[in-house]
């Protein structure tokens, strides 16, 4: 495994992941995420929203129901599900080993209409206050179209383009084409072999078109074999329980299929940002899947 050096000559990198909804760090690079911590590089989060608006959402796991506030929540962090969400994201974060993790209550579902420079505000002081020097967000594809994903995506960008000195690398991050199909599969065979499921798993964390993740992202520049961090990015994604309903294709991913199913990661060097050479160039490449 490559290593990180740290020291005053050589201090470790620090990364900084930028996403919408708990959840989304750890489908889009839980492996990665993980193998920065064991690599002893400061690994923080920025998440803009609590989900809270997540209409596929199931029971809390501890037997409350999430139901909506009669009045519309003039703060999204106060909402039932919001703080659910938030303590399943904080579990997450704990398996991955991520060293800090920001939740802001942004309101979900309406970030593409928020007000872009006080977004882009909020993810530069997140930037400097961790001193990143690896920023880690969505493509364009928003992983599957989805606008608030795309909007930080953008809004990434300009607070990139925004920094006065010293700007961090960026890289975007997409879901292999076809990886979630692959989870459906997955699900649908080994639901044929039991007869206590009724039906077949189709979604994935309340996406029911399977072939939507990654369809159209651009070709990645970095492909990276995550396998051996395959059990932490499922476990992690196991604790946002609230998002994994009983046709979640999830379910039925066990630890010993996660390295295959969910152990390839694409990644791409964006134009904006530093062009030096990061500690993220010198992880070595899935062979069958290094990018040309």
């Amino acid at each position: 495994m490559p290593g990180v050096t740290a020291g005053r000559e050589a201090p470790a990198p620090s990364v900084l992941a930028v996403f919408a909804h708990p959840d989304d760090e750890s489908l889009a690079c839980g492996g990665l995420l993980s193998w920065c911590t064991a690599l002893g590089v400061r690994t923080s989060l920025l998440c803009l929203t609590h989900g809270e608006h997540a209409d596929h959402a199931r029971v809390d796991p501890d037997g409350e129901k999430p139901t909506p506030s009669a009045a519309p929540e003039t703060n999204a962090a106060a909402s039932p599900l919001a703080a659910v969400r938030a303590r399943e994201l904080r579990a997450a974060a704990a398996v991955l080993g991520l060293d800090d993790v920001t939740l802001l209550a942004h309101e979900d579902g309406m970030l593409p209409w928020i007000n872009a420079a006080r977004l882009e505000q909020d993810i530069l002081e997140t930037i400097e206050r961790t001193a990143a020097d690896v920023i880690i967000t969505f493509d364009e594809d928003g992983l599957y179209w989805h606008p608030d994903h795309i909007a930080v995506h953008d809004r990434t960008i300009g607070a990139i383009a925004a920094c006065q000195a010293g700007s961090p690398a960026l890289y975007y991050v997409s879901l292999p084409p076809g990886a979630m199909r692959a989870v459906v599969d997955h699900a649908v065979a080994v639901s044929a072999t039991r007869a206590s499921i009724a039906a077949s798993p189709t979604h994935v964390l309340g996406v029911a078109d399977a072939d939507a993740f990654g369809a159209g992202a651009p070709p990645p520049s970095l492909v990276l074999d995550t396998g051996r961090f395959a059990r932490q990015k499922l476990l992690a994604l196991q604790c946002h329980r609230s998002q994994i309903r009983d046709n979640d294709a999830l379910t039925l991913v066990t630890l010993a299929a996660s390295p295959r199913l969910l152990g390839v990661e694409h990644y791409r060097r964006a134009e904006v940002g530093s062009g030096g050479e990061t500690f993220l160039d010198r992880l070595a490449p899935a062979p069958e899947h290094r990018a040309r």
